[in-house]
């Protein structure tokens, strides 16, 4: 809230109203600049631009884009995230994950979506989320000629066991 006086007499006006607005997430109304340091926890409902470093976990309703200069040791959840710098620390995006050509991740990841462009680095297991199981089934395989015969089935656990018998 910021107040303007107005002349000798001390008359005092608001001049921004404490108003709540919703706030955009796709924008990005944050940006951690180039030769600043952060430390500490991160939660934001608009997107956030990383170019400097930061260390501290990162929640975010809108979008995170590390930059080419950006450097994180940070656990990252958001709607979608963008790496085209380093990023040491677990990667959640609720939609896409793409990691650049110059983007580095050195943790696991859990995205709907994963775009990795040629050159990019990435150490750690992925999984992917939004797919759905098929339906467990007994599936049986005619026997093949020749009196060979093979049998699949699924067991009640899901996994499939095979019984070759010739």
């Amino acid at each position: 809230m910021a107040l303007h006086q107005n002349g000798a007499k001390g008359t005092v006006k608001l001049m921004f109203k404490n108003k709540k607005r919703k706030i955009d997430p796709d924008t990005t109304d944050t940006l951690i600049g180039e030769g600043t340091v952060f430390e500490g926890k991160i939660r934001s409902e608009a997107g956030i631009r990383v170019e400097g470093r930061i260390i501290g976990d990162i929640e975010c309703t809108g979008d995170v884009t590390v930059g080419e200069k950006g450097v994180l040791y940070s656990n990252i959840s958001a709607r979608h995230v963008e790496l085209a710098g380093t990023v040491h620390g677990n990667v959640t995006a609720q939609g896409q994950l793409t990691i650049r050509s110059s983007g580095r991740l050195y943790g696991n990841l859990t995205a709907q979506r994963l775009n990795i462009e040629a050159g990019a680095v990435f150490q750690g297991s992925s999984k992917m989320t939004g797919g759905e199981l098929p339906e467990p089934s007994s599936v049986q395989a005619e026997p093949a000629a020749g009196g060979n015969a093979a049998q699949m089935t699924q067991s009640g656990s899901g996994s499939d066991h095979v019984l070759k018998t010739w």
